[in-house]
């Protein structure tokens, strides 16, 4: 895919992520429904538009980590399809309307086609996990995402022996995506991981945080989650999933090939080029006092260190 570089705006003129705004954090209660985990900011803290996913069941993945509250993950976002300030997609993304929904299915595989979001969730009993959530600008949070394993969802569509990686596109509608009408990068949106990387459990199509649905800022109605990896790697708003042979195109690599690599796991020992990865910084406990050493792959090393194995993390980053 040809990369416009036209009136764009390069990723290096991009401010770094800035100090978090102080809010008040709620009230601090209760269980998610289903979930059988103690949260922080649970119904009281959840506005009552947001709709309820229903029965949850819990998920053995989860770390035991505090999650960050619902203000916090839904105020503080990259989308850049809403723009590039971290305030932008909550701000924006009111007039964006994820229903009704339908992915299209492609590429190397047996039974592709254009599939509803309800038929698409229908056999998929949907759990909540409690994730890191690390982004290359060197913040972090916890969230508890509600979802299910991509792999169960590909295997539906059966993919053949020439299907070596899955690529993903997000939806293109600059009319209620504003971020979408300036060239910061040739949209729509497309990311791609390899097939055992698609295939791993840890690996979620999200539809949910907090056991309510989506907010449109954080992905609605449907979107990647792989905690190993950088946030960019978490495409949002998924219309398009293919099947492919070669490594597919993805986004930032084409834009800005140095800083951003095709793998993008976390690795505190490669560093961005304009920044440290050494550490990070989580979102709701102060600058200062929530700097932390980053760990390899996010803390999920021990689940997919394996897959790497034989390669150059420093050259293939």
């Amino acid at each position: 895919m040809p990369v416009n570089t036209k009136n764009r705006i390069l990723p290096s003129e991009i401010t770094p992520p800035e100090v978090y705004f102080n809010r008040r954090l709620f009230m601090q209660a209760g269980l998610v429904a289903g979930a059988g985990l103690a949260l922080p900011a649970a119904a009281d803290a959840i506005p009552a538009a947001h709709r309820r996913l229903g029965e949850l069941r819990p998920s053995p993945f989860s770390t035991d980590e505090a999650p960050n509250t619902f203000e916090e993950i839904s105020t503080y976002n990259n989308f850049y399809e809403f723009g590039t300030g971290k305030s932008d997609p909550v701000r924006l993304s009111h007039r964006f309307n994820p229903r009704p929904w339908s992915v299209r299915v492609d590429g190397e595989c047996d039974k592709g086609g254009d599939i509803t979001l309800e038929d698409l969730l229908a056999p998929h009993p949907l759990e909540e996990r409690i994730y890191r959530l690390r982004c290359v600008e060197a913040w972090s949070m916890v969230v508890p995402w509600v979802g299910f394993p991509l792999g169960d969802l590909l295997k539906r569509f059966e993919p053949n022996s020439r299907a070596k990686y899955v690529a993903f596109e997000t939806v293109y509608r600059p009319e209620e995506m504003p971020g979408q009408r300036a060239r910061i990068i040739d949209w729509p949106y497309v990311e791609g991981l390899r097939m055992d990387e698609a295939m791993h459990p840890l690996t979620i199509l999200a539809v949910g945080i907090y056991g309510v649905e989506l907010p449109n800022q954080n992905g609605a109605p449907l979107r990647l989650v792989v905690p190993w990896k950088y946030g960019f790697k978490s495409i949002k708003s998924i219309v398009r999933i293919s099947f492919v042979e070669e490594e597919p195109p993805t986004s930032w690599s084409l834009s800005a090939p140095r800083e951003y690599g095709f793998y993008a796991n976390v690795n505190p020992e490669v560093d961005h080029p304009r920044w440290s990865q050494a550490r990070e910084r989580r979102i709701g406990a102060g600058f200062f006092a929530g700097r932390q050493p980053t760990l390899m792959f996010n803390g999920y090393a021990e689940d997919v260190a394996s897959l790497y194995a034989g390669m150059d993390l420093q050259r293939q980053f």
